[in-house]
């Protein structure tokens, strides 16, 4: 949908001030999941030789808040499958975050509104 000029202030303030919201929101919730990606990457990292050279080493993992004991060879699939999940989310954010910042820009040419 092509971004309309707004017909008063107020209403340019309020069009203005609701993007400015969506991406700060986009962007904090991006950072979330930038930590969690990279909690797991750091995980992953660690677990990687173990899967080898000891593979039925015990260790536990935090599953909807209670912790559960498993072995190295049964976390890793599922840790590696969590961190591909997450870093499809991210990508899917970070493409909606680009998305609404142009719409945002284009919105700010038509509206004649600088900052």
């Amino acid at each position: 949908m092509p971004p309309k000029a707004p017909a008063t202030v107020e209403e340019a303030q309020a069009i203005f001030q609701r993007y400015r919201t969506e991406l700060q929101l986009l962007a904090t919730k991006i950072g979330e999941i930038e930590t969690d990606l990279d909690e797991h990457a750091l995980v992953l990292k660690t677990l990687q030789p173990l899967q080898s050279s000891d593979p039925t080493r015990t260790c536990y993992r935090l599953i909807g808040g209670t912790l559960v004991k498993r072995t190295v060879t049964d976390v890793v699939p599922s840790l590696e499958a969590t961190h591909n999940g997450i870093q499809k989310a991210l990508d899917t954010l970070a493409a909606n975050y680009k998305q609404k910042d142009a719409e945002f820009a284009d919105w700010r040419k038509v509206a004649g509104v600088q900052g």
